[in-house]
């Protein structure tokens, strides 16, 4: 049963992102462009995944134990290292000049592969590098 509700959160999630336009890289360009076009739609997706985070880190102090594992899996890291600026200066660069991150890369992979398997790859590629190489 846990595999089935991964998927079918993940599923949501990546309906969420098809529905909101986010796996349009124009729309990410877009609102990364403030001195042209601006389009502020991706604005209002990260306020409503801030949301939908802030009420269900509270949902998950009350609920005891998750529906279908043992212990809920909470990030407890707090210190910033080096590791953690690289990866987010590379993730941002990345973002930006492409317009795509992993989420919707694969949502937009689904609904058009050929489009996406140059991206895909090179998502894939750096993942197993830095796996490699970063410990």
């Amino acid at each position: 049963m846990k595999y089935v509700s991964t998927l079918l959160i993940g599923l949501l999630f990546g309906l969420g992102l098809v529905i909101s336009g986010m796996i349009n890289p124009q729309k990410v360009l877009g609102f990364l462009d403030i001195f042209g076009e601006w389009d502020a739609s991706l604005a209002f997706v990260m306020a409503g995944a801030v949301v939908v985070t802030f009420f269900g880190y509270r949902w998950i102090g009350r609920a005891g134990k998750p529906w279908f594992g043992l212990t809920y899996k909470i990030p407890n890291l707090s210190q910033v290292d080096p590791k953690l600026i690289i990866g987010a200066i590379l993730f941002g660069v990345g973002w930006g000049l492409v317009g795509l991150c992993p989420g919707p890369a694969i949502a937009a992979f689904v609904v058009k592969p050929g489009a996406l398997l140059v991206f895909l790859a090179g998502m894939v590629g750096g993942m197993a590098v830095a796996r490699r190489f970063v410990q």
